[in-house]
């Protein structure tokens, strides 16, 4: 419980910002709370996304922080994540796009690279490329696993795409490194918080 004190214009004019803030960044705390518990005792650890509020983005993901979690890139700036649209664009290049974008990446910056893979073959062309993190999108329990033992001793690897709380327990048990779980800011429900007044003695 918080208590507050002050003129009641000032409180109510206050009240609804106030709480909108503090409903929906409780919710975000509380649901990365319970994905963390939900991969206790595994080595998993529960990353958030840049799946967030426009202009909410420091708080989601301190609130994220705050129920556990992991913050991971706040922007474009502070890791380079080869996806499907880079590879597309470099499709053709030597001596193929993951290689390609992976070499660029380190050209300009010293930044790690992570490259996303929904095939397992994509996920060890990016192993024989270099990259510092693989990410293992939309896989079940079972493609997880036999990629994760691929990956191991040469890349972390991180597990994404649809994660709930029903199914990230299955995937914290492949020994896989993070889970990154975009409910985490876009799907959170506001917890019920309100104002009340108490009468001064």
């Amino acid at each position: 419980m918080l208590k507050i004190a002050g003129p009641a214009r000032a409180l109510l004019s206050g009240e609804r910002v106030a709480l909108n803030f503090a409903q929906r960044l409780s919710g975000v705390a509380t649901l990365t709370a319970q994905f963390v518990d939900a991969v206790k005792g595994t080595c998993a650890q529960i990353l958030d996304t840049r799946k967030t509020t426009p202009g909410w983005r420091r708080f989601e993901k301190y609130a994220v922080t705050c129920g556990g979690g992991q913050n991971h890139r706040l922007g474009l700036f502070d890791m380079v994540l080869v996806k499907d649209n880079h590879l597309a664009a470099l499709k053709g290049e030597t001596p193929n796009a993951i290689a390609a974008a992976v070499q660029r990446a380190r050209a300009i910056s010293e930044t790690q690279s992570r490259s996303g893979s929904r095939h397992p073959r994509a996920g060890g062309t990016a192993l024989a490329a270099g990259a510092d993190f693989i990410l293992l999108d939309n896989m079940n329990p079972i493609q997880l696993r036999l990629a994760v033992q691929k990956c191991k001793g040469r890349a972390q690897t991180e597990a994404s795409g649809g994660v709930n709380l029903a199914s990230v327990r299955a995937l914290a048990e492949t020994g896989v490194n993070f889970i990154s779980v975009g409910a985490l800011t876009h799907s959170a429900r506001a917890m019920d918080i309100g104002l009340d007044f108490e009468p001064r003695d």
